[in-house]
């Protein structure tokens, strides 16, 4: 198999959540278990620091792993989705694992995957963690891909479990109360094992408390501990928390005896997407007319993006938007401008909402704007529209944003 053969098999035979939604999630870890067995457990060969939540678990991923390089570590980095490229999802250093290693480790093993027809993260996870430990990293960062307690990463045992933040999202796995979706990412505390909780809510504390007790677990809040924000290439307001989350999951690393000098920890912070490749986090495109696009897609990451752009000064704002078709409308429609003009769009995957669909309910919500036949379609209407004094945003669903960077 070539790679794209070996790319078109990882995708279209197996269930993924990112295509399929919900038919994609496993409701328990013993597939994973029997994988890292079968990989003769490579997942024991490196430290790590495990990192979930409802927002930013992405960006601080990245701001850890550029952190880590420059304090000298060799670094993994485990992320999901991707925007261009599967090979983003697997990194060491900023640099993405090789074809040939794909390629290879889905052909020893497609018997295996077969027989027991294993999930698109479950090999995903496998593959990383089998690179990770024959490359011999120091340490790899791991995001959760999806909840915490039953994703396929939390076979490791880690130097620190991080939680970002709590909102609603993924309800039909993980509940529809903040609470409930605390209860799923609170499953990657681990007996002893420190946790950074990066946002005090009142809802989750609690929860939160009350497993890191029970796993006898050091928990600390980073919006509590962190006064002093350091400056970060990652634009954006809403990267304050993330970088407060990251100052304190490194002090805490320290403490474990991790040499982390106060110097690497701000020249990682300003070097993230030089160190480690991240996109798509208020990724600005273009000058004259500004154009600007983030992957947040849910209430509370589309709430951070809308607060950015009301700091922006332009003329008339002009938004790019699709989303995918089970996209709860209602909890977002009343954050979104009114004054704006719309380009609905449908990204290019089977789960993408139609365009008409999309622009029907944002019109009959007093919300004005056309309906397009693709994102690139939606994205020149907006270019061919616009005063070099406008605003351009792009985004709805990290599959649009990945269709025009």
């Amino acid at each position: 198999m070539t790679y794209q053969d070996t790319l078109n098999w990882l995708f279209a035979q197996l269930p993924m959540y990112q295509r399929q939604g919900k038919s994609a999630y496993k409701a328990d870890l013993s597939n994973t278990y029997l994988l890292v067995e079968h990989l003769n457990n490579p997942h024991l060969n490196f430290k790590s620091v495990h990192v979930a939540g409802t927002n930013g678990k992405g960006s601080t991923s990245h701001m850890l792993a550029s952190i880590l390089q420059e304090a000298g570590y060799k670094v993994g980095l485990y992320t999901s989705p991707h925007l261009k490229d599967f090979r983003e999802r697997i990194k060491i250093n900023g640099q993405v694992v090789n074809k040939q290693f794909v390629m290879g480790f889905v052909k020893r093993n497609k018997g295996f995957f077969e027989k027991n027809q294993l999930s698109f993260f479950e090999m995903t996870v496998g593959m990383a963690f089998e690179y990770f430990s024959k490359q011999k990293v120091d340490i790899a960062v791991v995001e959760v891909g999806l909840g915490g307690r039953l994703d396929s990463t939390n076979v490791i045992t880690p130097e620190l479990s991080v939680i970002t933040n709590i909102g609603l999202d993924h309800t039909q796995f993980l509940g529809n109360t903040l609470k409930k979706i605390a209860g799923e990412k609170a499953g990657i505390i681990k007996p002893q094992v420190p946790v950074v909780i990066g946002e005090t809510q009142n809802e989750t504390k609690d929860v939160f408390k009350t497993i890191a007790a029970q796993n006898n677990s050091n928990i600390t809040f980073a919006d509590n501990e962190v006064e002093l924000v350091l400056e970060s290439d990652l634009k954006g307001s809403y990267q304050f928390k993330n970088i407060k989350t990251a100052i304190q999951a490194i002090k805490e690393l320290t403490f474990k005896g991790w040499a982390i000098p106060e110097e690497c920890l701000k020249s990682g912070l300003l070097n993230v997407t030089k160190n480690t490749g991240l996109l798509g986090r208020w990724q600005v495109i273009k000058e004259n007319p500004k154009v600007v696009c983030d992957t947040g897609h849910n209430r509370e990451g589309l709430t951070y993006v809308m607060e950015q752009i009301k700091k922006e000064t332009f003329k008339t704002l002009h938004i790019v938007f699709g989303v995918v078709n089970d996209k709860d409308l209602d909890s977002i429609i009343d954050i979104l401008p009114k004054q704006a003009v719309y380009y609905f769009c449908k990204p290019e995957i089977s789960r993408g909402l139609p365009a008409k669909e999309l622009k029907r309910f944002f019109n009959d919500n007093g919300l004005r704007g056309d309906a397009y036949g693709s994102v690139n379609e939606a994205y020149k209407n907006a270019l061919q529209n616009v005063s070099s004094a406008d605003f351009v945003f792009v985004g709805g669903s990290t599959f649009v944003v990945a269709e025009i960077i």
